[in-house]
């Protein structure tokens, strides 16, 4: 069993921009974990699109640049690691981002997970979750997106 100390709940080297960092310095100060439930709408202010009984389904506060959808799934016992996570919890997520996929009509797309510390996932937040990102592949000025995992250089 893997096992790392976690000093804290964000990580402010993995931030994208300045508003994402002063709600991350916010939390910071606070020493709240911002994906916990009793947290979650304190900082998120995306509206949640739907809840099962192991995760909450919103936007991505902060999508990544070229998105055309980009979703995010939190799971609601705060969880760092894969072990932690309860049986059947990957299943829900699934059949969650399988609505997702027909309500929006999602013409392609990836789905990526981190956990773990955020040296290795590259997260802001240490609580596991997962994102379901659609490119903007129509747009103008569009780029391809990069998933980033790893320790800044």
């Amino acid at each position: 069993f893997f096992y790392y100390e976690r000093k804290k709940h964000v990580e402010i080297y993995n931030v994208r921009g300045k508003a994402q960092q002063k709600v991350m310095l916010e939390i910071l100060k606070n020493k709240e974990c911002p994906f916990c439930p009793k947290n979650f709408l304190k900082y998120h202010k995306e509206r949640v699109i739907t809840e099962t009984k192991r995760w909450i389904l919103t936007r991505n506060q902060w999508p990544y640049q070229h998105t055309l959808h980009h979703f995010l799934a939190v799971y609601k016992k705060h969880a760092e690691t894969l072990q932690e996570i309860e049986h059947g919890a990957f299943k829900e997520l699934l059949m969650l981002f399988q609505t997702v996929e027909k309500e929006f009509s999602l013409p392609g797309g990836a789905l990526c997970l981190r956990f773990g510390g955020t040296d290795y996932s590259a997260g802001t937040v240490a609580h596991l979750h997962a994102q379901l990102i659609v490119p903007d592949i129509n747009h103008p000025d569009y780029k391809r997106i990069r998933f980033a995992i790893g320790k800044k250089e």
